[in-house]
C-alpha cells in the first residue's frame, strides 16, 4: 500500500510539472484570439417581417339576379376593359317579366285614353245643364247629377293614372333586372379567379354570388405582419424593400403607407399589419407570393464599418503593428446585429481585436508587467 501511494503521488507530481510548463509557455506566447480590419461598406438597421403579395385594386363581380349562368366570355388571365361582356345569365324568365309589364302598362293606358273621353263627355253634359239651369230649362237634380258624373269621371282618370305610375316604376325594375343578366366589367384589369362554372344556378335573394374577381396587377400590395416588439421602430413612408422565393437577389422598393392599428392575436403573439405598394408594370409580381421584407430603420453609406462583437461600451481595442492591444474610445453610428458603424477613431484598413483575450505574438503593457507565478498544487 506504502508503494502504491508513493506511485500515486509521483504521477501526480509529474501531472503537476507538465502543467506548470505547459502554463509557463503559453504565458510567453500569449493565446491567439478573433481579430477584424476595419473595412468601408454600406450598413443597414432593419426589421425583417414576412408578407405577401395582393392587388392594390381589385373588385369582385357578382349578379344582382337568379339564375344559370348560361355564358361566361372570360377565363382566368384575360385581360378585360371597362365595360366588356363578361358573362350572361339566363333571361327567359326576365324578358318574359319585361314583355308582361309592357302589356299591362299598354293596356292602361288604353283605358286611360277611354276615361278622358268619358270626362270629356261628361264636361260637355255638366256644362249644358248648367246653361240649361240658367235659363230655367231643367231641374236642380239633372244638374247635380251631371256634376257627379263629372267628379267620377275625373276621380277614375286619377287613379289610372296612379296605376299607370305604378306600373311604369315595375317596368323600370324588370328592364333593369333584364339587363342585370349580363355582366360587365366595371373596371379595367385581369380575371384572377373565377368562383362560378357556365352552366352553374345562382341564388341572388341570399347573398350576392361572386362570379370573378377583376384585379389591376401593375401595383400590388404587400401585406406583411410585424410583432409588437418591432412596430414601434416603423413609421409611415420609411423606406422598405422585399424580396421574393423566385428571386432572392432582386430588390423591389417601396414606402410604408400603413400601420393598422388594430392587431391580429395568432398563438397569443400580438402581429401588426403593415401595407405598402409597389410598382409591377412587367407583371412579374403575382397575387399570393410570399416576400421577405426589410423595414429600413437607419442606414449608412460607405461608411467605416467594424463588427459589433469589437465594440465594448463605446470602446475597441486596436492591435498595433507591435502586436500590443490599445483602448480607443470611439463614436458610433448606425448598427445592426452583426456590424457597427464608427463615426470617428477608427481608420479603414485598422485592426481590432473581438475578443477579451490577447493575439498571438502580443501582450498588453499591464500583462507584460504581470510576474510568472507556478500554478498552486
Amino acid at each position: 500500500m506504502k508503494k502504491a501511494l508513493i506511485a500515486v503521488l509521483g504521477a501526480a507530481a509529474i501531472a503537476a510539472g507538465g502543467a506548470w510548463l505547459a502554463w509557463g509557455k503559453s504565458a510567453e506566447r500569449g493565446q491567439p484570439q478573433a481579430s477584424a480590419v476595419v473595412q468601408k461598406g454600406d450598413l443597414e438597421d432593419t426589421v425583417s417581417a414576412t408578407g405577401t403579395l395582393q392587388p392594390r385594386d381589385y373588385v369582385d363581380v357578382g349578379t344582382q339576379v337568379s339564375g344559370q349562368v348560361k355564358k361566361l366570355h372570360v377565363e382566368i388571365g384575360d385581360r378585360v376593359e371597362r365595360g366588356q361582356l363578361l358573362a350572361e345569365i339566363d333571361s327567359t324568365v326576365y324578358q318574359t317579366r319585361v314583355e308582361a309589364t309592357e302589356a299591362q302598362l299598354k293596356n292602361q293606358q288604353a283605358q286611360l285614353a277611354e276615361r278622358q273621353a268619358n270626362l270629356r263627355l261628361a264636361e260637355q253634359k255638366a256644362q249644358r245643364q248648367a246653361n240649361m239651369m240658367r235659363e230655367q230649362a231643367t231641374t236642380a237634380e239633372a244638374v247635380q247629377v251631371a256634376q257627379a258624373e263629372l267628379a267620377a269621371a275625373q276621380a277614375q282618370i286619377n287613379s289610372l293614372r296612379a296605376q299607370i305610375q305604378q306600373t311604369q316604376s315595375t317596368l323600370r325594375g324588370d328592364r333593369a333586372n333584364l339587363e342585370y343578366t349580363k355582366i360587365y366589367a366595371p373596371m379595367a384589369g385581369t380575371v384572377v379567379t373565377q368562383a362560378a362554372k357556365q352552366g352553374q344556378t345562382l341564388n341572388a335573394n341570399q347573398s350576392a354570388p361572386i362570379v370573378l374577381r377583376i384585379a389591376d396587377l401593375s401595383t400590388m400590395t404587400v401585406q406583411t405582419q410585424v410583432s409588437e416588439a418591432d412596430v414601434a421602430r416603423l413609421s409611415v413612408d420609411m423606406p422598405v424593400y422585399f424580396t421574393t422565393l423566385g428571386d432572392q437577389r432582386k430588390r423591389w422598393h417601396g414606402k410604408l403607407r400603413q400601420i393598422n392599428p388594430t392587431p391580429e392575436v395568432v398563438n397569443n403573439v400580438v402581429l401588426y399589419n403593415a401595407l405598402f405598394d409597389v410598382p409591377n408594370a412587367d407583371g412579374t409580381l403575382m397575387t399570393q407570393m410570399t416576400a421577405q421584407v426589410f423595414f429600413i430603420v437607419a442606414q449608412a453609406k460607405d461608411a467605416v464599418l467594424v463588427p459589433l462583437t469589437a465594440v465594448n461600451r463605446d470602446t475597441v481595442r486596436v492591435i498595433l503593428e507591435d502586436g500590443k492591444v490599445e483602448p480607443r474610445k470611439v463614436q458610433l453610428g448606425t448598427r445592426n446585429r452583426v456590424m457597427a458603424q464608427i463615426l470617428s477613431g477608427l481608420e479603414p484598413g485598422e485592426r481590432v481585436a473581438t475578443s477579451e483575450r490577447a493575439p498571438q505574438g502580443a501582450r498588453s503593457a499591464s500583462a507584460a508587467r504581470t510576474p510568472k507565478m507556478a500554478p498552486r498544487l
